[in-house]
């Protein structure tokens, strides 16, 4: 693998093209990211219903079978950013899209396997088809939402420095294009295929096609092919740049000691909490509040529009200012749209802060996970920072549906849980003005 890591000039010499190969990277990164579509929650609730019919299954019961199934995944993401580290994007990438499609064809099979396993008398059907689920959610969300888009990410940061904020910008707006159309055009599939048509489709596309693409596209840092980040840029005059780099890498010990890495996040799990919890009961929390459902889904495409403009303006302009400003913006959007939920149905405008406020919170998402971490802690030890982060998010994103639901069990609608948000927002946005750059802090 090490050898497979080293050797950026097979199948061709990336210093050898006329043009600066990072932009190749920022397609493929963004190519890999948009591969994860499966092992993302928009991306399996288009199954959701299939999976309950014809796996006799209770919703509940497959909630919670992906809510296991992704915790698991979450603690060991850590794990994976050190092998990162380690091996490098194109091994990973290669091994995370073979896995993914693996994975996905295994889902397939489990009403097969489940009948296959009954002469085991002592194992309720019911528990089969729940294990063999939760362990089929665990291999998408790990190779999907968790390894695969860690590493593509990751990948494009390390090849722009001072251009890293356009860089983000262009591969934030692409994927969230891509992820708005994305539950649409796999309904379309499966009406067409049917369900395991569908993800045996999935499969071919993500594990043979891309990952035969990453063997032959992805590379991990530009050094290592002869190149320099950001290619021959010419310098600007007139405006001043924060470090793109720290004088030093970090390790994972070190960036845990830090006020940033944590204000960062937590801020980050919490709105992978709260998106996640609301997206994926958007209905009730509609008619709950004595809205319509076309109302709840409405949200999404203006949310959307919303996210792209913030994603794009504050990608470009974080090039040019401290992190620890988006991070304020990113949780007064939190404390918005979370205090918008609270009065949703009994104020008009609660609808609209909702609106604003996912927007910000889908918009600089890609953002702050995107550049915080190569700025503040340097690119050695990327993989295992910005893995144990996201482990944080994906657990964050794994309790969100079931801390709604518990809302609307105990009180009959989901105020709890949006005043629980609300508040801890307050105190993260407090603790958000102490989250300045740490290497400025030694200095």
């Amino acid at each position: 693998m090490s050898f497979l890591k080293s050797r950026c000039d097979k199948p061709f010499s990336p210093a050898g093209l006329p043009f600066f190969y990072g932009w190749v990277i920022l397609v493929a990164g963004t190519i890999g990211i948009l591969m994860s579509i499966p092992g993302q929650t928009m991306g399996v609730s288009v199954f959701t219903d299939n999976l309950i019919e014809d796996l006799g299954i209770s919703r509940n019961n497959l909630s919670l079978a992906y809510l296991f199934g992704t915790l698991l995944s979450g603690l060991l993401i850590t794990r994976a950013g050190k092998l990162y580290d380690k091996y490098g994007a194109r091994i990973m990438a290669f091994i995370s899209g073979v896995m993914l499609g693996l994975m996905l064809v295994y889902l397939t099979r489990i009403d097969r396997l489940v009948t296959a396993l009954q002469d085991w008398n002592w194992l309720s059907p019911a528990l089969v088809t729940f294990i063999l689920l939760a362990v089929g959610f665990w291999g998408i969300r790990f190779f999907g939402q968790g390894l695969l888009t860690m590493v593509s990410r990751n990948m494009v940061m390390k090849w722009f420095n001072k251009r890293r904020g356009l860089a983000n910008a262009v591969l934030g707006i692409f994927t969230a294009l891509g992820f708005s159309v994305a539950p649409k055009v796999l309904n379309q599939i499966i009406e067409r295929l049917e369900w395991r048509g569908a993800w045996i489709l999935l499969a071919i596309l993500v594990g043979t096609i891309f990952a035969l693409f990453v063997l032959l596209i992805y590379r991990d840092n530009p050094e290592d092919c002869g190149c320099k980040a950001d290619g021959k840029m010419s310098a600007r005059s007139g405006r001043k740049r924060p470090p793109s780099l720290p004088d030093r890498d970090f390790s994972l010990k070190e960036a845990r000691k830090t006020v940033a890495f944590w204000s960062f996040t937590l801020a980050l799990s919490l709105s992978a909490l709260y998106i996640s919890g609301l997206t994926f009961h958007i209905v009730s929390v509609f008619e709950t509040a004595g809205l319509t459902k076309a109302k709840g889904i409405g949200i999404f495409i203006p949310t959307s529009i919303i996210a792209v403009i913030v994603q794009f303006s504050c990608s470009y302009a974080s090039d040019y200012i401290r992190l620890k400003y988006l991070l304020i913006f990113f949780l007064v959007g939190m404390l918005g749209t979370s205090f918008g939920l609270s009065f949703l149905g009994d104020q008009d405008w609660a609808y609209w802060v909702i609106l604003g406020g996912n927007g910000i919170l889908w918009g600089l998402w890609s953002v702050l996970i995107g550049v915080t971490w190569p700025r503040f802690y340097g690119l050695k030890n990327l993989g295992a920072i910005s893995g144990y982060s996201m482990s944080w998010t994906v657990i964050g994103s794994a309790l969100g549906p079931y801390l709604f639901s518990l809302s609307s069990d105990l009180t009959g609608s989901y105020d709890l849980v949006a005043w629980v948000c609300a508040g801890v927002s307050v105190l993260l946005l407090l603790l958000a003005f102490k989250a300045d750059n740490p290497n400025e802090s030694m200095n």
